[in-house]
């Protein structure tokens, strides 16, 4: 069995673009394998305090690291789907094999600041799909060089092509957390990212993810990437602490696309106790049972997660995964 890939996730809604800057190139020293960078406008809560542009700092990692390059944006409201594509087929011209662009159907807390109708959740995700279309048109129009157009639903796009795009465009995934958005990423997407959740679910995403590409008539197997979210400290207090304070959004269990604002977000995360966090956030101070967990992941047939500790301890976190926990983790 070979090593597992494993990857830092970069909580730009948590720290700020220099210190990102940082955490990632230390997270490669440590034997991390690419960066996943957060896209958000607003950070969860106000505890967090930051929320930088994805692409910038997306595009100074790939001079301070060597590893993969992508993100889960939203090409639906904030972003116009020519922009987001443009964005991404520039990162693939400057780091070549190196990124991967991921979508999603995005959140209210994000992308209402555009002062937009916010849609319900069949909307949005119908929205990312055409998104989708529109950004494989232009990925293909740049690589030929030829011009290409698109009148939709909910978007058009007038005659045009990319000036600026790699002969090979980036892999598209999509975000996806329910068994029919699952599916129709798998006849369209060559992968799909899914956040930490119970076994049973996420192989049931995988199945339909699976029975769309068939469909489709796809051959290849899609790539499965994983965000999971821990908690780690030298003592189960401080880990408990720094999940309770830093990132209680995982201890609500109702879906939070809807809210504006990370000031309502806070108010609702004074409900949140350390239970709540069951099978959403694994919460330990022993590197043995963060690695027994991920690797629970891996054996349902991950191909690739990015690791997010959720405390503010994130050099200390680098360097005991990366000495006690990677090491053993096999694909």
């Amino acid at each position: 069995m070979t090593r597992a890939v494993v990857g830092y996730a970069a909580m730009l809604e948590q720290f700020g673009p220099s210190e990102v800057l940082d955490l990632a190139a230390r997270a490669e020293r440590h034997g991390f394998d690419g960066v996943m960078a957060a896209d958000h406008f607003q950070p969860w809560t106000p505890q967090q305090g930051q929320a930088s542009f994805v692409w910038n700092v997306l595009s100074a990692l790939g001079q301070t690291t060597r590893g993969a390059l992508g993100t889960v944006s939203t090409p639906t409201f904030r972003f116009h789907p020519a922009v987001v594509a443009q964005a991404s087929a520039t990162l693939a011209v400057m780091y070549p094999e190196r990124h991967w662009l991921g979508l999603g159907s995005g959140e209210a807390l994000n992308e209402h600041v555009v002062g937009q109708y916010w849609p319900d959740a069949p909307e949005r995700i119908d929205r990312m799909f055409e998104a989708l279309d529109i950004i494989r048109k232009l990925f293909v129009s740049g690589a030929t060089g030829k011009d290409t157009r698109h009148e939709g639903r909910y978007y058009r796009l007038e005659s045009t092509r990319l000036w600026t795009a790699p002969s090979s465009p980036p892999p598209i995934f999509v975000a996806a957390s329910g068994p029919v958005t699952a599916r129709r990423a798998g006849r369209v997407a060559d992968g799909i990212i899914t956040e930490t959740a119970p076994h049973e679910k996420l192989a049931a995403l995988y199945q339909r993810f699976d029975e769309g590409a068939r469909e489709a008539g796809r051959r290849t197997k899609g790539t499965r990437i994983l965000r999971v979210h821990v908690s780690w400290a030298p003592t189960e207090e401080e880990a408990t602490r720094n999940a309770l304070e830093h990132w209680p959004t995982l201890g609500l269990r109702f879906p939070k696309a809807d809210i504006r604002s990370p000031f309502e977000i806070e108010q609702m995360a004074r409900m949140v106790r350390p239970e709540h966090f069951e099978g959403r956030l694994h919460v330990s101070a022993d590197p043995d049972t963060h690695r027994a967990y991920l690797q629970g992941f891996l054996d349902l047939g991950v191909d690739r997660i990015h690791l997010h500790n959720v405390g503010p301890n994130q050099a200390e976190f680098l360097e005991v995964f990366g000495r006690d926990v990677l090491p053993g983790l096999r694909a």
